[in-house]
């Protein structure tokens, strides 16, 4: 069953999916028409799932579920992925993208593929005041309280130690 994302307990589970690339306007608003017909059907063994998904940033899907209302199980949460991935090939673009992303000093959001973050930071593209989106965020209030976090603080902080000034 649908809810809206503001409407979820901060309890409620949240998956954090990153597109490869910014998604335009019209994009997310078909990727939300989407997502809130599968979300209105979703179930677990036959029981309803109360869920909701959002586009942030034109750039990240936020799927998620109210545990405290019914937990969801592997098939259901398969069935989620199932989704993203169909949202993914339609549009041309990976949502299973690992890539790390950050924001730039413009505001601009930009990503760097994992086996060259060690460079970025070097090049001081990526510092540790640098801002970036912390996709492993579980639940609701993670993701508003802890998904834009500073690099030196996020599992970048390993990068920084050899970084001479």
């Amino acid at each position: 069953m649908w809810i809206s994302f503001n409407q979820l307990p901060d309890t409620a589970r949240v998956w954090v999916y990153q597109a490869a690339r910014e998604l335009t306007d019209a994009e997310v608003t078909a990727i939300e028409n989407d997502m809130q017909s599968a979300v209105d059907s979703w179930a677990a063994h036959g029981t309803p799932l109360l869920g909701s998904a959002k586009l942030l940033n034109n750039r990240f899907l936020i799927v998620a579920v109210d545990e405290g209302h019914h937990l969801p199980s592997g098939c259901s949460i398969d069935s989620s992925v199932r989704w993203v991935r169909g949202i993914g090939q339609a549009l041309n673009t990976d949502f299973f993208d690992r890539s790390a992303a950050f924001v730039t000093a413009s505001g601009s959001i930009e990503t760097v593929a994992l086996p060259q973050i060690k460079a970025a930071v070097t090049e001081g593209r990526i510092t540790p005041e640098t801002t970036i989106y912390n996709n492993l965020v579980a639940t609701k209030a993670e993701l508003l309280n802890h998904w834009q976090i500073r690099a030196a603080d996020s599992w970048l902080k390993r990068y920084f130690k050899n970084v001479t000034a």
